[in-house]
């Protein structure tokens, strides 16, 4: 038997702010997602997957670290990723002896200095690297440079004579209040073309780290894709997929103020097509990974960091603990995962990092993150009696019905940080405690909270959540 059919390739495909029902399978979103769809067909669906943490530079350092929100060390986006307690990649690299590779947003670090070439430290463990700062991020620093390129997709736009393009498409979009002609609003299309779209050239960077991997030993590509990311851009050719016919997309869920109907659909619209696109740069990932022959040989994973509230409650962005944030796609796919039906069981996509390990013949050690392989494998139904994320002041512990929330302020509006960045842990805790705990039946939804009818199973979750809270860092509630 061959050394990657015993310790397989790893193709990781993950979206940024993809919330978990944005695909053809989840419901009745009528959105276009067929290499996701193929995936599942031949692999694992989680239907109830979670984030740690709904916030890009956390989220992501926390499949890196293995732990928990608490232990993480990345509190929010302005915090880099304290490489000394080492890194999924490096002991990948190191320890497993896998070519390791990755392109697009990685977010371990709030700095972006990564340079022209977009090569991280050799401490983060890749062997072949192209790195690019996150959209809004790559757009901030060429304008501040006067429309020069500060990195390598934006010397690449220079090189095609699309730079001044971009960033004043993007003045256009982000000026002004988000939700009032700003950027979740904003839906015309761009000018730039399909070719130079920021995901079409992640991809197309993440298939030449697919095909100069090497043959004699297994790899693992990580390819971070941009979208659907606000500002919701599109190019002309996207901003048709669901114009011509017009599709119509359900209402957000719940109450709260809403931007009107009509741009609302005009938003899910765009949201979608991006999503349509992203589906088609899975496919050519994967269609990479056949032309080397090696599809039975690669466990393919595709999932997002976190979600996005697309107006549900009134809310936009992430940051939040309802569903439509902390809710994610995760798709499996490959050696050792059996053709089944979707599970059903809370899962968290922090058991991404020991689950790599796993099939890298490789012990997790003393993290948080537990390997999902008996689920893959059809040894079992559930692998966890609850799963947890949180941000800032508020947690959360959800067991497959009831979800409880601690020091969550459920009148938030737009995509603003949740709470100032910075406080100190005694603030954190009085933040936390000067709210009432939020208890939701997602069995109807989270709309309502329920806490004062099942005060048992508020007790109980709390309980469950103080296993995991780091008090020392953070207080008590």
């Amino acid at each position: 038997m061959s050394e990657t059919a015993t310790r397989p390739n790893v193709l990781l495909v993950c979206t940024d702010q993809q919330p978990y029902d944005w695909v053809e399978m989840a419901s009745e979103m009528p959105v276009r997602t067929p290499a996701v769809a193929d995936l599942a067909e031949r692999g694992r669906w989680f239907r109830d997957a979670v984030c740690p943490t709904p916030v890009c530079n956390p989220a992501r350092s926390c499949i890196a670290s293995g732990y928990e929100y608490d232990r993480s060390g990345v509190p929010n986006n302005e915090v880099d990723y304290p490489v000394e307690q080492g890194t999924l990649y490096r002991r990948l690299r190191d320890e497993a002896g896998y070519h390791v590779a990755g392109c697009g947003k990685f977010d371990l670090t709030a700095q972006y200095d990564l340079g022209m070439d977009g090569q991280p430290s050799d401490e983060w463990g890749f062997s072949d690297a192209i790195f690019n700062p996150a959209k809004n991020e790559t757009v901030r620093r060429a304008r501040e440079a006067g429309g020069e390129p500060q990195g390598p997709y934006t010397k690449y736009l220079a090189e095609k004579g699309h730079l001044s393009t971009h960033i004043e498409d993007y003045d256009r979009r982000t000026r002004g209040d988000p939700l009032d002609g700003g950027a979740f609003v904003s839906t015309e299309p761009t000018s730039i073309p399909d070719e130079a779209y920021y995901d079409s050239w992640i991809a197309r960077n993440g298939r030449t780290l697919i095909e100069r991997a090497p043959d004699d030993d297994p790899w693992f590509v990580q390819v971070n894709l941009q979208n659907p990311h606000v500002p919701f851009d599109v190019t002309e050719r996207m901003h048709d997929l669901y114009r011509d016919p017009p599709v119509e997309f359900p209402e957000p869920r719940g109450d709260g103020e809403k931007v009107d109907p009509e741009t609302g659909q005009e938003v899910r619209r765009n949201f979608a097509a991006m999503v349509e696109h992203l589906d088609e740069r899975l496919e050519s990932l994967i269609d990479a990974v056949r032309e080397r022959g090696e599809v039975d040989e690669t466990l393919i994973v595709f999932m997002s960091d976190h979600g996005e509230m697309l107006g549900d409650y009134g809310q936009w962005s992430k940051d939040s603990p309802y569903h439509s944030s902390v809710g994610v796609p995760l798709v499996m796919a490959g050696p050792g995962v059996a053709d089944r039906e979707p599970c059903d069981a809370p899962v968290t996509t922090l058991d991404i990092h020991a689950t790599i390990l796993d099939y890298a013949g490789l012990e997790p050690g003393d993290i948080d993150s537990r390997s999902m392989r008996p689920l893959l494998a059809d040894e079992t139904d559930r692998l966890r009696d609850v799963v947890y994320s949180g941000l800032s002041t508020w947690r959360m512990v959800y067991d497959g019905r009831f979800k409880l929330v601690r020091g969550f302020d459920p009148d938030r509006r737009d995509g603003t940080e949740y709470e100032p960045r910075g406080i100190e842990p005694n603030e954190v805790s009085r933040l936390t405690a000067r709210r009432e705990p939020i208890l939701f039946d997602r069995e109807n939804g989270e709309g309502e909270n329920v806490a004062d009818e099942h005060p048992d199973v508020v007790s109980e979750l709390t309980e469950r959540m103080e296993e995991i809270r780091d008090f020392e860092s953070y207080g008590t509630y």
